[in-house]
C-alpha cells in the first residue's frame, strides 16, 4: 500500500467507509421494512379475528358465515376452526384438511390468544402468520379460532426490496468513490502546485517562493516551513559564492607573486645568491597560501558549527612570542610587551591563529 498514490489510498479507504455505511445502512433498512410488514400482518389479523369471533359466537351459522366472510376473499386469508380435540369443524377451502396447531399450540390458544409463525407446508409453501383466539360457541363449546395469512407476498416484497439493494448499492458506491476521488483530488491540487513550484526552483532563480493556499490548514503551514527551509537555502548558497569569489581573489595574488618569483628566476642564469633568494621569496608565498587555505578550513567548519574549540589555561606572553616568532625572520622589529603573570582561558591554536591574521595584516597596512 506504500507505493499506491496518495489519493488512490484516500479514495481506497473512502470507498471502504462507504462499503460500510451502505452495508449498515441496507441491512438497517431491510430489517426495518421486514418488521414493518410483519406489523401490517399482525394487525391485519388482529382486525379479522376481531370481526369474525362476533359472527362465530353469535349464531348457529357463524362457522359457514366465517370462512366465506368478503374479509377472507382476498387469496392471503384464510380461517379454520378447531374444537377442544384438534378437530377441524370449519376451515377456508384449500387448506386440505391439516390442522394448522399441534397439540401443544392448541392446548395454549384454548387459554388464550396465540400469534405465531408457521413454517412452509405443501399448502402454503412460504409459511404463514397465525392469530389463533379462543371462542365459545353454542353447538361446538370451546373452539379455536385461526386467522392466518400467507406470506407469499411478504416474501416477495423482501425479495425486491434485497434486489433493488444489491443492485443501488453497488452504484451507489461506484458514483461516492468516483466524487471521493474527484475530492481526494481536489484537496492535494495545492501539493501539487508546490511541487511544481518547487521543481522549477533552482540556483539560477533565486527568491522564488512555494504558492501558499488560502485557507490557514497544514497544507499552508507546510509550505511556510518549505519556503523559510528554501530561504535558508539561498542564504547558505549566498555564503558560499561570497566564500569562493573571496577565496579566489585572497589565492590570486600570493599566485602571482609566486609565478613571478618563479618566471624571474629561470629567465636567465642566476648565481646561487640569487637562486636561495627566489626560493625564499617563493617559500614565504607558499607560507601565505598555507595560511590562507588554513584560514578558508576554518572558516568552512565555523559555517557548519564543527570548528572544535578546546579551552585550557594560557599564558598570554608565551602565547604572543610564538607569534612574533612566526614572523621574526621577516620583520624582526616586532615586540612583545606584555605582563609575564597574565593569564587566559581560550584555545591556544584559534588563538594563534587570530593573532597571527591581525599581525600579517597589520605588517603591511599598519604602518
Amino acid at each position: 500500500m506504500s507505493r499506491v498514490p496518495t489519493r488512490l489510498r484516500l479514495t481506497l479507504a473512502f470507498a471502504v467507509m462507504m462499503l460500510l455505511v451502505l452495508a449498515v445502512t441496507g441491512v438497517f433498512v431491510y430489517l426495518r421494512f421486514r418488521s414493518e410488514l410483519d406489523r401490517t400482518i399482525d394487525l391485519n389479523l388482529r382486525t379479522q379475528t376481531a370481526a369474525l369471533v362476533p359472527v362465530i359466537a353469535g349464531s348457529e351459522t357463524g362457522l359457514t358465515t366465517a370462512v366465506q366472510s368478503p374479509l377472507l376473499r382476498g387469496h392471503e386469508s384464510f380461517v379454520e376452526v378447531l374444537d377442544a380435540r384438534g378437530r377441524i369443524v370449519a376451515a377456508t377451502s384449500g387448506l386440505r384438511g391439516s390442522p394448522l396447531l399441534t397439540g401443544g399450540q392448541l392446548a395454549v390458544a384454548l387459554r388464550h390468544t396465540l400469534l405465531l409463525t408457521r413454517g412452509s407446508t405443501p399448502t402454503l409453501a412460504e409459511g404463514s402468520r397465525l392469530q389463533a383466539t379462543p371462542v365459545t360457541t353454542s353447538s361446538y363449546g370451546r373452539v379455536v379460532v385461526i386467522v392466518g395469512a400467507t406470506l407469499d407476498e411478504r416474501s416477495t416484497a423482501l425479495s425486491n426490496l434485497a434486489l433493488l439493494l444489491a443492485l443501488v448499492g453497488p452504484l451507489a458506491l461506484l458514483i461516492a468513490s468516483v466524487a471521493g476521488y474527484g475530492l481526494a483530488s481536489a484537496a492535494l491540487r495545492p501539493v501539487e502546485l508546490m511541487r511544481r513550484r518547487a521543481a522549477a526552483v533552482s540556483a539560477s532563480e533565486p527568491g522564488r517562493r512555494l504558492p501558499l493556499p488560502a485557507a490557514d490548514d497544514e497544507l499552508r503551514r507546510l509550505g511556510v516551513t518549505l519556503n523559510d527551509m528554501l530561504e535558508r537555502l539561498e542564504e547558505s548558497f549566498a555564503r558560499e559564492q561570497a566564500f569562493v569569489a573571496n577565496a579566489s581573489h585572497e589565492l590570486r595574488t600570493p599566485l602571482a607573486t609566486l609565478k613571478t618569483e618563479l618566471e624571474l628566476a629561470l629567465r636567465r642564469e642566476r648565481s646561487a645568491e640569487e637562486l636561495r633568494d627566489a626560493l625564499r621569496s617563493a617559500n614565504h608565498e607558499v607560507d601565505r597560501l598555507s595560511a590562507l587555505a588554513d584560514d578558508m578550513l576554518v572558516l568552512a567548519r565555523a559555517d557548519e558549527a564543527a570548528l572544535a574549540v578546546r579551552r585550557v589555561e594560557i599564558n598570554v606572553a608565551e602565547l604572543l612570542s610564538r607569534v612574533r616568532n612566526r614572523f621574526a625572520p621577516q620583520h624582526s622589529t616586532i615586540e612583545v610587551i606584555v605582563s609575564n603573570e597574565m593569564r587566559l582561558s581560550g584555545d591556544p591554536d584559534r588563538l594563534e591563529h587570530l593573532l597571527g591574521n591581525l599581525v600579517d595584516n597589520a605588517i603591511p597596512y599598519g604602518a
